[in-house]
């Protein structure tokens, strides 16, 4: 007979199977009714399409072609976005330029994940001076100031990292930088969640009878407890890629983020501002599609909110 938790996460006998089920089928139901949780996710994969469907139009080679007779050119048939001020492709560059302002919210987003629910799980099932010691750290994190903080490493870093080849792509060393930075800065309020959460649930008495039969300390975070605090998490990383690629938008706008050859939105932004007026185009398509991400990524969040309260009556 095994020891199962609240959300029936572990199961012999098949009854609890069907529960999980029964709860997977209810949280979808929740998500489908939600109009702009579903507009969201349409909305994201959309953008996931485009970054990724161009490369079959676009090679990185087209991305970074500098043809000089054809600068700031507007839109035309040959050029649907216009050119910059080299003569690049701006339709080709939003392609390649996506996936890594993408590729940096997903990696970062991953780091925080893991540190936010490392130190909140350990403070919160243990407790004591453990607890203690680790939610002072995470106070003191607080008072880090993460864009200041991403200015100066950046500007720190800059052309010490070597450049990295990944899938036949070739990235700048500073997106390693943001990554880690972003990731590092960030994981605070998820370990705070996370620490609350284990507080509740180890006071339980599913996991009062895990220690009975003598269930390790590991096992009984990682298959009892842990499972049963993902929706916070979900809803936490989903919401934190937004931020992470407005973050990433932020210091590139500001010609401290990714640097060149790698593209991405927000350096996009960067070589556009002297041409708010005059060339609009290049600041108007990496502009919408941070904005039309961040909408897709926070409608779904939303979402994902609502579909996995336990409390929200249907």
């Amino acid at each position: 007979m095994g020891v199962a938790g609240p959300n029936a996460v572990v199961d012999v006998t098949g009854q609890n199977q069907y529960q999980t089920l029964s709860w997977r089928r209810i949280v979808w139901r929740r998500f489908r009714r939600h109009r702009m949780a579903m507009a969201g996710a349409i909305l994201l994969i959309l953008m996931i399409l485009y970054t990724l469907g161009g490369t079959l139009f676009f090679t990185e080679a087209d991305a970074n072609f500098n043809d000089t007779t054809k600068m700031l050119q507007p839109p035309s048939l040959e050029h649907p976005f216009g050119t910059d001020t080299v003569g690049r492709d701006i339709l080709a560059r939003t392609i390649y330029g996506g996936q890594i302002s993408l590729m940096i919210g997903l990696s970062a987003v991953i780091v925080e994940t893991v540190v936010g629910v490392l130190v909140g799980a350990l403070a919160g099932y243990y407790g004591g001076w453990i607890d203690s010691l680790l939610m002072r750290f995470t106070e003191a994190m607080f008072t880090v100031p993460q864009l200041f903080l991403l200015l100066v490493m950046a500007r720190f870093f800059s052309g010490k990292v070597p450049e990295l080849q990944l899938l036949g792509r070739t990235f700048s060393g500073s997106v390693v930088v943001i990554v880690g930075i972003i990731g590092l800065t960030s994981w605070m309020y998820l370990a705070r969640i996370v620490r609350a959460d284990f507080l509740s649930l180890k006071e339980r008495e599913f996991i009062h009878a895990a220690h009975v039969i003598g269930t390790p300390n590991l096992a009984v975070i990682v298959r009892h407890i842990l499972p049963n605090t993902m929706a916070p998490i979900i809803v936490s990383a989903t919401l934190s890629v937004a931020s992470a690629i407005l973050s990433e938008a932020y210091i590139s706008f500001l010609g401290l983020g990714v640097q060149p050859p790698t593209a991405t939105w927000g350096n996009m932004l960067d070589r556009a501002y002297n041409y708010v007026e005059s060339a609009p185009w290049m600041w108007v398509f990496p502009g919408s599609l941070i904005v039309l991400t961040v909408l897709g990524i926070n409608f779904l969040g939303d979402g994902l909110r609502d579909a996995l309260d336990p409390t929200t009556v249907d």
